[in-house]
């Protein structure tokens, strides 16, 4: 089918916009008509090749909610005129241990991303958000919870479930102690989502400048990185920390304020970190750990969780012919807190 959306054609130039042909769909698949489409930090990364392996034409976006269009003859789960959400993946093997246990994110086969990755059946290379429509095995789209803003619930599966994810691995719940450090797109939400939880939470910022900003998102307390003392009285205070940091920088300011058996958790920078000094973790039984997206399953159980708790992200409606502007702003760090393109407006940006 023909569809419509901006793409990327180099890494040093801007979206434009690009026609394109999706594939046929399957008996499984639903199609959907994209109506919003969140912007994620790692898509501006993908559009500049910064992890060297951006494959051109790029059509970006994995925080997409629509509405379907079609079904194919397989389809159970959803009928037209549903809304559904996709994340970061579109099919797995479905196969494999970890496929098996809802956790296609670590299918052992490799997921097939929503967009820059080749198809599992006919090898093309997968188109994202940035678009008019998508077509979608149906067991990775997931049903938009009656009662929720669909407007604001892109972002949800991206910087939702990376956040949600380790929270739930962890066990957090009432009085777990949390950290979260940075409060951008994935920080916002893991203190909205920690708070949610009913854990006492504190963003770790450089800077006062975020307190208020925190308070407001659920935060408990905001504790200044930079200020020796505070984060001397503040070591063996965390049951778990959330670093969204997305870019290389040093862990040993912050493994020493994990209590024992404490985890950090890295969600944010994709790449080389600092090296960092192993003592802390050493002396306190401590733990640096990854996390990527979630399953589906999870997905599908945090989007239910945020409209039980009316925990969304908060956004900013662009346009798509704002998409560059956007990426710029991107780089400044200025935005609170996540972009979201009303996808109503691609027709006029074409």
């Amino acid at each position: 089918m023909k569809s419509f959306g901006f793409a990327a054609t180099d890494a040093n130039e801007p979206l434009v916009p690009y026609t394109f042909e999706r594939r046929a769909p399957r008996a499984n698949d639903v199609v959907m008509e994209i109506l919003y489409s969140g912007v994620c930090h790692s898509d501006l990364h993908m559009a500049r090749n910064d992890w060297t392996w951006t494959v051109y034409p790029l059509v970006p976006g994995h925080e997409i909610v629509g509405r379907v269009i079609e079904t194919g003859s397989a389809v159970t789960r959803y009928r037209i005129g549903d809304h559904v959400a996709v994340g970061c993946m579109v099919d797995s093997c479905q196969s494999c241990d970890q496929c098996r246990r809802g956790e296609e994110q670590l299918c052992r086969e490799g997921n097939t991303g929503t967009y820059n990755a080749p198809d599992r059946i006919t090898g093309d290379i997968t188109r994202g958000g940035y678009s008019k429509h998508l077509v979608v095995r149906e067991e990775f789209a997931c049903r938009v919870p009656d009662g929720l803003d669909i407007s604001r619930v892109a972002p949800l599966l991206c910087a939702g479930i990376t956040t949600y994810s380790p929270l739930r691995t962890w066990n957090v719940g009432p009085g777990s102690r949390v950290g979260v450090i940075g409060l951008g797109g994935l920080g916002h939400m893991a203190v909205k989502l920690a708070s949610a939880m009913g854990a006492v939470v504190t963003v770790l910022s450089r800077t006062s400048d975020k307190a208020d900003d925190a308070r407001a998102l659920g935060a408990d307390r905001l504790l200044i990185s930079t200020d020796e003392q505070a984060m001397a009285d503040a070591q063996s205070s965390f049951d778990l920390i959330i670093d969204t940091v997305p870019v290389k920088h040093d862990l040993d300011l912050y493994t020493p304020l994990l209590d024992v058996d404490g985890t950090l958790v890295i969600v944010g920078q994709v790449g080389p970190m600092n090296p960092f000094n192993s003592v802390p973790l050493l002396l306190g039984r401590r733990r640096v750990a990854g996390s990527p997206i979630g399953g589906i399953r999870e997905t599908q159980e945090m989007l239910d969780f945020c409209a039980r708790k009316n925990a969304l992200p908060d956004v900013e409606m662009i346009r798509m012919d704002e998409i560059n502007e956007a990426f710029e702003r991107m780089e400044r760090a200025d935005v609170r807190y996540r972009f979201v393109i009303d996808m109503a407006s691609l027709k006029a940006a074409g």
